[in-house]
């Protein structure tokens, strides 16, 4: 797994690279290749926005929330990105199933 951080108008800090690194983390369950992020974090004015597009078996999966509070964007885009993944892993389990 290999996420590689931005950081823009707002200082790298180590609690949010290990929060991101974690949600991102718990989707290796549903994908099998090696999975690589990237996170992009700004701050303009008084919103926190987080930008996070994950490639895995082929597919991309992308997601940006802006919130007041770093960890809610943070959480709110993983929210987009699981349910992106879960969604297309239904399709493809669906086409195997209904296939002739």
């Amino acid at each position: 797994m290999r996420i590689s951080f931005s950081f823009r108008n707002v200082d790298p800090s180590d609690g949010v690279k290990a929060y991101a690194s974690e949600k991102i983390a718990r989707l290796q369950k549903y994908l099998r290749s090696p999975l690589t992020a990237d996170v992009t974090v700004s701050k303009e004015r008084h919103l926190h926005i987080v930008s996070i597009a994950v490639h895995a078996d082929g597919h991309r999966y992308a997601g940006t929330e802006e919130s007041e509070d770093m960890y809610a964007s943070i959480d709110l885009c993983m929210d987009k990105i699981d349910r992106q993944v879960r969604d297309s892993k239904a399709v493809e389990t669906h086409r195997k199933r209904h296939s002739h």
